[in-house]
């Protein structure tokens, strides 16, 4: 039995999978990630991206955030992909539990997923920071310079984790708590370095620890099963109508 017919055993025989996943889930949307070759790290703009996308510089350079922001972080034109349908067809069949994303695009529920764990936050959340009021990610594409609230006139933040800001607590308790559960979890689309959220398979104590990414992983040698191609073509091949 090859590779990709133990992955659709061990999914048909389960009910309570789990996925992790990261960016490489939403680059087949066209989504830049982080740090591949062509990634936002190897771009060139007037502070490094881990830089703009501080807590720091947010509250010193909120100008010079937004036009980063603006421009790279709302990429609204995007779908669901293969691999973002597969796992909401596995959801509505009563075998995937949860997702739990570290990516901030909300495709996961634009493709149907309703169990989703936004470790990072969401670009689709963005709230006054004055009157509280929310605003959708349109209105802050759209917005002329920094996002200001059309009540109060408040500056308006993304709910989006951003460098030196720390995880929600009960986002992170409900990932935690859903792969502790899990039968099999699925890693998908990720490089495993970003921390605190890579650590959280640690939490799973299971046998049926699957890692699909199309370069090798600092997780590889502790998994059950690895697969190193396109996420979106091994779960669609995967998961059975």
């Amino acid at each position: 039995m090859n590779e990709l017919e133990t992955l659709r055993s061990w999914i048909t025989e389960s009910n309570n999978i789990v996925f992790f996943g990261g960016a490489g889930c939403s680059t087949e949307s066209g989504v830049p990630d982080f740090r591949s070759q062509d990634g936002l790290y190897h771009q060139q703009y007037a502070y490094p991206p881990e830089t703009i996308l501080s807590h720091t510089f947010f509250v010193r350079n909120t100008e010079e955030f937004y036009r980063f922001y603006q421009e790279k972080m709302l990429p609204l034109d995007a779908k669901p992909n293969p691999a973002h349908l597969a796992l909401a067809k596995l959801e509505r069949q009563g075998k995937l539990k949860a997702v739990v994303t570290q990516n901030i695009d909300g495709l996961h529920q634009a493709a149907g997923s309703r169990a989703v764990f936004e470790l990072h936050g969401s670009v689709h959340r963005n709230t006054c920071t004055k009157c509280r009021k929310f605003f959708d990610a349109y209105y802050m594409k759209a917005a002329q310079g920094v996002p200001r609230c059309d009540a109060c006139g408040g500056l308006i933040k993304p709910d989006v984790v951003l460098y030196e800001e720390g995880l929600d607590e009960d986002v992170m308790y409900g990932a935690v708590q859903a792969i502790r559960a899990a039968d099999v979890l699925i890693v998908g689309g990720t490089s495993l370095v970003v921390y605190p959220a890579a650590g959280l398979i640690r939490y799973y104590g299971g046998h049926k620890l699957v890692l699909i990414n199309k370069d090798a992983t600092p997780y590889d040698a502790h998994a059950d099963l690895v697969l190193h191609d396109a996420l979106g073509k091994v779960l669609s091949a995967a998961v059975a109508d």
